[in-house]
C-alpha cells in the first residue's frame, strides 16, 4: 500500500518575462505551474500523501523540465508471495481501459527534442485516471486478493507488450479480450498502449471467479487476457490472427550488446562553494548580504507550491512539509507512519533527498557525491540511524551522443559509489533518463539521491527551534583539496547526532543546504517566531553564506552542553536561540520581517500563499453559543455502527473509519458501484440496508467525480436523493434519533442535499448555502486553528465554546458562502459549530488563518438541532503522534463525542 510521495522537479527561472520564451516551448512559468497541478490533482485525488515537495531552479533547465520523485510502500510480510507462473495459469488485465493515449509515450519521453516536438508529440501522453487507480491500492490491500497473486506488473513502456510479456516464459495473449476505450485500435495500437492504471497479474486458473469478484467489489473491471503455456514463446492473436509469435530465448539476449568510449572531463567552472551574494565591509552590507540570500531561489520560500499538495491523508503524516506555530520552517524531507490496517503501531519511514544543480554543474562527480552526503544527512537529521539507511538513486543527463557526453553519467556514478563505498550504505534501484536536449541547450548533468530509513516516529526531529536560549552549535565535515569530504569523519558525525537524537537532547536538526548556515538559522527561526545572536565577534562572515557539505546545524535541549555529545568532533558553538524575533550578528540587527519578506517574496507571483488584508470585518467574531443540556440519543447502545459509503473519488474512508473504532464504534466501509447499471441498483440496496442497520451515516473527504469544477459533491448529493436511500435516510434522523457527519467533500455533499443546514434532504434555492472556490485559486493543504463557537451538537459535546484546534486541510473548494442574513440566522441558532481564527483565537477573514476566504470565517455547521454535522477540516486526519511540528490541541474530540452520544 503506497501511503508516502516526495516530488522533487528542475526548473529554468518561472519569473523569466513571456517575450523570452524560446520558440517550440511553452512558458516557464507555463510549465511549471501546469506540472504542480497536474501532479497535486492526481496524487491528491489517489489519497497519496505528498510529504515532502522541493523544485530546484537552474537556468539549464530551459532545455527540458526536470519531473522526479519518490514513493514509499508497505506491505505486511505474510501478504508477499514470490511464486513462477506455470502453464495452465491465466493472466488477468485489471483497472482502466486501453486507448491510444500514450502510444510510444516512454520513447518520446526519452528523446531529444525539437522546435517541433511541443506539436508532435502530444499525443504521446498517456490520460490519467486517479480514481481507478485508488481502487487498484484499496484492492491490493485486501490480504485474501494478494495471496492469489503469483506475479503482477503495472503497465508503463510499452503497455500489454511489456507488462504481460515480462510476467513468465511462455504466453499467449489475446488482444481482442483487453478493454477498449473506443473501438477501432488494430493490434500494434492495442500491444503498446500505454494507458495507465492497468496491472497485469498472473493467478491460477481455479482463482479466476474469487479474483473477478473481489475486483468487482472495488468497482474495478478485471479480464482475462492470456494464458501461460508451457512453450517459451511470447505469442499475440488479434482477430483470429497471430501477429507476434517470438521465442523467449530471443527476447532474453536484450538485443545486440553495444560498447562505447568515455572520456572524463577534469574541467570545471568558478568554485560554487563560496557564493556571497555583495561584498561585505559594513552592517548595511551584511544585512544586504543576508537578505539577497534569503531571496536566490534555491534557498527562498516554496511554501505556496508545496501547500498545493495533500499531504496529511492517510493519517499518517508525522511531519509536515512545514512547521512551528507559524509553519514557516520547511522540512528537511519527509515522516509518514505505517499504515497497519489493524492495531497500532509509532513505527514510521523517513525520506529526504539530496540534490544541486550548480554544484552538479561546477562537477558531475561532486554533484552526484554531494547529493547522497545530503540525502543521508537530511534523512539523519529526522532521526534516522545513519547505518541502516537505504537509497535510491534517479539520474537525468542531455542525450548521450559521443565520448564527452557520455563522460557526465559516468562522473555522476563515480561520485555516488564513492560517498556510498565510504558510508557503507548501498543504493537499490533508481531511475535513468538521459533525454535531457533540446536542440543545442542541455540540462544539468544530474543525479537526485534519496535516502529512506524506519524510525520511531515519536523520536522523529523537526527543524524548527523549539525554545529561547537554547544552544545552536555547528556540526561540519572536512574537505580534501579535492573537494572530496572526509568520510570518516562524516560518520562519527552522523552517529554522534543520531546517538543524540536517540535521547532526546537535539531540539532542531537540519542540514546545511544551498544558502549556509546564514539561510539555515533563519529558516529555523521563523518557525516559531524566535530569533538568533551569533557569538561575537563571529570572523569571516563570508563563510556563514557557504555551501558546507555534510554539515548540520543542531538545537541542544535546554540545559545540554555541546561537549557532552560531541566532544572530539568539528563542532562550533554558533551562538543561541533568542526570545526577540531577528538575527543578531556582530552588532548588526537583521530584522526579522525584513527577512521573512526576502524568503518569502521571490516565487510569490509564481505561487502565492495568500496575502493578509490590511482590515479586518469587525463583525465576524459573533457570540458563543453555549447549551447547558448535553443532546444524547434515547437509546443506550454500548458499540454505535458507523455506515461509511465510499464513492468513486473519496479517499478518507480508512482514515474516517479508524477514527471512529478508536473511539468505541464499530465502522462499516461500503464501496458504491457504478460501472454497470445493475451495480449502481445493486449499491443502493446495500447502502439502504447499512442505514437501516446502522446508528451514525459518515461521507467521508475526497474527489468525488474527479472532483469536477464548481460541483464536488454532486455525484453523491444525486445518490443519496435515491427514493429509498432518502427514506432511511429519514428514518434514521427522524425516527431512530441518529447521527450524520460530512467532512470535506462529504460536506459538500450535505450541503447540496440540505442536510446542513436545514436538516431534511430538500432542494435547492438560489440563497441556499453552498461551497466554492478557494478565494486564493488553488488547492489548500496545511493545517488551520478552528474555535469552538457551539457545542449544539452532540459531536462537540466533549467540548467547551471558544476551545481551540489545530486541524488539517485540503480542499479546493472550501469557501463557505450565504446571504448575510442566513449567515446571522445560523449563529443565533447555535448552527455554526466553528470558525477559522488567527494566532490570537480571533475569526478572521485573513489568509493563511482562513485558507478558502469563507464569510465569517465559517469551517462547520450542523442542522437545527445539531444531530448533523459538515465541516472543511479533516478531524479524522490526526492521531496521537502526528503534526509533531505542529503547535495547538490537535484531538476535537468529535467522533469520540459522537460515540458518546449513544452511551
Amino acid at each position: 500500500y503506497v501511503y508516502q510521495a516526495m516530488r522533487v522537479t528542475g526548473s529554468a527561472d518561472p519569473r523569466t518575462p513571456i517575450s523570452e520564451t524560446l520558440p517550440g516551448k511553452l512558458p516557464q512559468r507555463k510549465i511549471t505551474i501546469g506540472a504542480a497541478a497536474g501532479y497535486s490533482s492526481y496524487g491528491n485525488q489517489i489519497g497519496l500523501a505528498t510529504g515532502h515537495v522541493q523544485e530546484y531552479y537552474h537556468d539549464k533547465f530551459v532545455a527540458k523540465r526536470m519531473e522526479i520523485g519518490g514513493v514509499i510502500g508497505a506491505a505486511p510480510r505474510s501478504a508477499v508471495r514470490r511464486e513462477r507462473p506455470a502453464a495452465g495459469d491465466i493472466v488477468v488485465l485489471l483497472g482502466g481501459k486501453t486507448g491510444r493515449d500514450g502510444c510510444g509515450g516512454a520513447t518520446g519521453s526519452s528523446k531529444e527534442h525539437t522546435v517541433d516536438s511541443l506539436m508532435s508529440c502530444g499525443a504521446e501522453v498517456q490520460k490519467g485516471n486517479p480514481p481507478t487507480e485508488r481502487k487498484i491500492q484499496r484492492l491490493f490491500r485486501n490480504p485474501a486478493v494478494t495471496a492469489m497473486i503469483k506475479r503482477c506488473n503495472d503497465f508503463g513502456a510499452g503497455g500489454v507488450s511489456v507488462a504481460i510479456g515480462e510476467l513468465t516464459d511462455g504466453l499467449v495473449i489475446d488482444l481482442d479480450k483487453v478493454p477498449k476505450k473506443y473501438e477501432g485500435l488494430d493490434g500494434t495500437e492495442l500491444a503498446i498502449s500505454e494507458s495507465q492504471e492497468r496491472m497485469a497479474v498472473v493467478i491460477a486458473a481455479a482463482d479466476r471467479d474469487a479474483f473477478i469478484k473481489y475486483a468487482d467489489e472495488e468497482n474495478l473491471e478485471a479480464t482475462v487476457v492470456a494464458d501461460v503455456t508451457e512453450e517459451p514463446r511470447l505469442v499475440m492473436f488479434w482477430r483470429g490472427d497471430k501477429i507476434v509469435d517470438l521465442s523467449r530465448a530471443f527476447l532474453d539476449t536484450n538485443g545486440v550488446a553495444q560498447h562505447t568510449n568515455i572520456v572524463v572531463s577534469e574541467e570545471k567552472e568558478d568554485n560554487v562553494f563560496e557564493q556571497v551574494p555583495a561584498e561585505v565591509t559594513s552592517a548595511a552590507d551584511l544585512e544586504a548580504a543576508w537578505l539577497a540570500n534569503l531571496g536566490r531561489l534555491n534557498v527562498c520560500s516554496e511554501k505556496g507550491l508545496s501547500e498545493r499538495f495533500d499531504s496529511t491523508i492517510g493519517r499518517g503524516t508525522v511531519m509536515m512539509p512545514f512547521g512551528g506555530k507559524t509553519q514557516l520552517t520547511p522540512s528537511e524531507g519527509m515522516v509518514g507512519r505505517i499504515p497497519v490496517l489493524h492495531g497500532n503501531t509509532t513505527a514510521a519511514s523517513v525520506m529526504a533527498c539530496g540534490y544541486n544543480p550548480n554544484v552538479a554543474c561546477w562537477s558531475p562527480f561532486h554533484g552526484a557525491m554531494y547529493a547522497v552526503t545530503e540525502s543521508v544527512v537530511r534523512a539523519v537529521a529526522l532521526g534516522a540511524d545513519p547505518a541502516k539507511l537505504r537509497l535510491t538513486l534517479q539520474e537525468y543527463f542531455p542525450k548521450l551522443h559521443d565520448a564527452n557526453s557520455w563522460g557526465q553519467p559516468f562522473s555522476a556514478l563515480l561520485g555516488a559509489f564513492t560517498a556510498l563505498d565510504a558510508l557503507d550504505l548501498p543504493a537499490i534501484g533508481g531511475k535513468d533518463s538521459m533525454s535531457g536536449t533540446f536542440m543545442d541547450k542541455t540540462v544539468p548533468p544530474t543525479l537526485v539521491s534519496f535516502a529512506v530509513g524506519v524510525i520511531d516516529g515519536n523520536k522523529a526531529v523537526s527543524a524548527d527551534f523549539k525554545a529561547a536560549g537554547d544552544k545552536v552549535i555547528f556540526l561540519s565535515c572536512p574537505r580534501n583539496n579535492a573537494e572530496v569530504l572526509d568520510f570518516a569523519a562524516l560518520k562519527e558525525n552522523l552517529t554522534a547526532v543520531h546517538k543524540a537524537i536517540e535521547a532526546g537532547k537535539i531540539a532542531a536538526a537540519a542540514a546545511v543546504k544551498e544558502g549556509g548556515v546564514a539561510a539555515l538559522v533563519t529558516t529555523m527561526s521563523l518557525g516559531n517566531e524566535l530569533g538568533f545572536e551569533f557569538i561575537k565577534p563571529f570572523h569571516d562572515t563570508d563563510s556563514l553564506f557557504t555551501l558546507q557539505p555534510g554539515g548540520m546545524v543542531l538545537e541542544l535541549a535546554a540545559g545540554v552542553e555541546p561537549e557532552e555529545l560531541f566532544e572530539g568532533l568539528d563542532y562550533m558553538l554558533l551562538g543561541h536561540t533568542t526570545a526577540e524575533a531577528g538575527i543578531t550578528i556582530n552588532d548588526t540587527k537583521i530584522d526579522a520581517a525584513k527577512a521573512f519578506a526576502a524568503y518569502r517574496e521571490p516565487l510569490l507571483g509564481i505561487f502565492p500563499d495568500g496575502t493578509p488584508k490590511a482590515e479586518e470585518p469587525a463583525d465576524i467574531a459573533m457570540p458563543l453559543y453555549k447549551s447547558e443540556l448535553t443532546l444524547t440519543a434515547p437509546v443506550n447502545i454500548a458499540k454505535p455502527r458507523v455506515f461509511i459509503p465510499v464513492f468513486p473519488g473519496n479517499n478518507c474512508e480508512y482514515d474516517s473509519a479508524r477514527a471512529f473504532e478508536a473511539a468505541g464504534a464499530e465502522a462499516n466501509t461500503f464501496i458504491v458501484r457504478n460501472l454497470t447499471a445493475a451495480a449502481i441498483e445493486e449499491s443502493v440496496e446495500a447502502m439502504v440496508k447499512y442505514i437501516n442497520n446502522s446508528q451514525i451515516v459518515m461521507i467521508p473527504g475526497g474527489f468525488s467525480a474527479g472532483d469536477e469544477p464548481d460541483g464536488s459533491g454532486k455525484f453523491i448529493a444525486t445518490m443519496f436523493r435515491n427514493p429509498r436511500i432518502k427514506e432511511a435516510i429519514s428514518e434514521l434522523l427522524e425516527n431512530r434519533d441518529g447521527l450524520m457527519l460530512g467532512i470535506c467533500n462529504g460536506f459538500q455533499a450535505l450541503i447540496k442535499l440540505g442536510l446542513v443546514p436545514y436538516g431534511d434532504i430538500r432542494d435547492m434555492t438560489s440563497d441556499a448555502p453552498t461551497l466554492t472556490f478557494n478565494n486564493i485559486g488553488r488547492h489548500i493543504s496545511q493545517i488551520v486553528t478552528t474555535r469552538v463557537v457551539s457545542n449544539k451538537s452532540p459531536w462537540f459535546s466533549l467540548c467547551e465554546p471558544g476551545e481551540e484546534h489545530a486541524v488539517a486541510v485540503s480542499h479546493g473548494e472550501g469557501r463557505f458562502y450565504a446571504p448575510e442574513s442566513t449567515i446571522k440566522e445560523l449563529f443565533a441558532n447555535g448552527q455554526v459549530a466553528t470558525q477559522y481564527v488567527n494566532a490570537q483565537g480571533v475569526p478572521t477573514m485573513n489568509t493563511p488563518f482562513n485558507p478558502n476566504g469563507s464569510l465569517y470565517a465559517i469551517e462547520g455547521i450542523t442542522s437545527p438541532d445539531g444531530r448533523i454535522l459538515g465541516k472543511m477540516g479533516h478531524s479524522e486526519r490526526f492521531a496521537p503522534g502526528l503534526f509533531r511540528n505542529i503547535a495547538g490541541d490537535k484531538d476535537q474530540k468529535i467522533f469520540l463525542s459522537g460515540v458518546s452520544y449513544f452511551k
